[in-house]
């Protein structure tokens, strides 16, 4: 009996699936603060993991780097954008130095999450480990990045614990004003009195309780003594304001600003309390408007005859021995355009020049005034009061005609802001001061 074998057909060639390949963005960070100034360099991080890409056949498909904080969520626009990729799948994985290369705060880690759990984030590789879409590694790069961010809370309240402990000690942290120093001996830091500017100081102090020296006689001496910045630059006046305002210069300081926590400094003090005190007193002449309430009369309605830019205005407060300061409103150029040596003018004296020009006006060219509807609001109230007087004369107010001087006149002796500044706004042209005279041409036209 003899026995076929069954012929076996031959296999045929089976499709083997393809592994699909991880395209990763390579993404390297480092942060200027001081709790990651040792992390490597954003150099060494891609040197290192194009060596590892080399060797384990990774494909990198773009390297991005960025120089962010990874402590608040939402603000790495490089890394948003790199998210924004992987959503679009551009890239299907990350390689990175280390994790909290990526995030150290809750929110972004989230989103690295939720991407892997969309499927669209296949692997984030770092140096030392792989964190792929399983339960498991998810688990751990998110205990990873959760800790990144509980050492940058630790961190943040050690140090806002050295520096109570510094202010407490007399040290006030930071960089002290005109005048000191920094000085590190020993390894004992401490705020010592600048040889060269300390003295000017001191005498700066001196100068405005006793002789009442202002701001700017303060900079002009400041110029002749040849007073400067730790950095060499000049001294301005809103510099010398701030200093004579600083009671480091006394001794005591309060930090953070406008925290109301005060400590008593170690340093040597540039003046008296008493002194200070009584520079405060100089320095407090009439009480300032709210930011925004000041309104200058005829601010921006006049050009510089000279140069041709904004004429602008400014109130001045002139001390009196035995009275309350009086206020005064100069007008001057605006050095828009350059180093204009058109003169100031006084608010009086301004008044006069445009009741001169309404003259003119009215003699050259009758009726010139453009009666605005607000405008007519104050003629009509200026009329009543006219026909009053008139009449208590026995004189018919339709007899004398309207005069425009007598009626500015008295817009700018009783009118409201507005009503003054719509009556100039009524000659209805561009208007220059050149040497403190009113005119409808600048120099250029002349």
């Amino acid at each position: 009996m003899t026995t076929e074998m069954a012929k076996i057909p031959a296999p045929k060639d089976q499709v083997i699936p393809s592994i699909p390949t991880v395209e990763y963005c390579l993404y390297a960070r480092k942060s200027s603060e001081d709790d990651e100034r040792q992390a490597m360099s954003i150099d060494s991080q891609i040197k290192e993991m194009n060596e590892l890409a080399l060797r384990d056949s990774l494909f990198i498909k773009e390297i991005r780097r960025e120089s962010h904080s990874a402590k608040m969520s939402g603000q790495r626009p490089v890394f948003a954008k790199l998210l924004e990729d992987i959503r679009s799948e551009l890239f299907t994985g990350i390689l990175t130095w280390a994790p909290d290369r990526l995030s150290r705060n809750a929110g972004d880690l989230g989103m690295l999450v939720d991407l892997m759990d969309q499927g669209k984030l296949h692997q984030i590789k770092t140096f030392s480990q792989n964190f792929a879409n399983n339960p498991n590694e998810k688990f751990l790069l998110m205990i990873l990045c959760s800790q990144a961010k509980l050492e940058n809370d630790q961190k943040g309240i050690n140090v806002k614990r050295g520096i109570r402990a510094k202010c407490e000690m007399g040290w006030r942290p930071g960089m002290p004003p005109i005048g000191y120093y920094n000085r590190a001996m020993a390894g004992v830091k401490d705020i010592v009195v600048d040889p060269e500017r300390g003295y000017i100081i001191t005498e700066m102090f001196e100068r405005v309780a006793k002789n009442g020296d202002s701001g700017r006689t303060i900079k002009r001496w400041f110029d002749e003594v040849g007073m400067t910045t730790r950095s060499g630059k000049g001294v301005v006046l809103s510099q010398i304001y701030m200093m004579l305002k600083n009671s480091f210069y006394y001794g005591d300081f309060e930090y953070p600003i406008k925290s109301g926590n005060w400590y008593r400094g170690k340093h040597e003090p540039l003046t008296t309390k008493e002194t200070f005190v009584k520079v405060q007193e100089q320095l407090v002449t009439c009480q300032k408007s709210p930011w925004g309430e000041k309104v200058i009369t005829f601010k921006a309605l006049f050009k510089c005859g000279t140069c041709g830019s904004n004429i602008i205005g400014e109130e001045k407060w002139r001390k009196r021995k035995e009275k309350e300061p009086r206020k005064h409103i100069y007008y001057h150029c605006a050095r828009q355009l350059n180093m204009c040596t058109e003169p100031y003018i006084s608010e009086e004296k301004l008044i006069k020049q445009i009741l001169r020009y309404i003259n003119f006006m009215n003699i050259a060219h009758p009726n010139s005034l453009k009666l605005t509807s607000k405008l007519k609001n104050s003629i009509a109230s200026y009329l009543s009061i006219r026909e009053e007087i008139l009449y208590e004369q026995d004189i018919n107010p339709n007899s004398v005609p309207l005069d425009p001087v007598n009626y500015a006149r008295y817009i700018f002796a009783n009118g409201t802001i507005q009503e003054k500044r719509d009556l100039v706004a009524a000659l209805d042209r561009e208007l220059y001061i050149k040497n403190r005279f009113i005119s409808a041409t600048s120099q250029e036209n002349n």
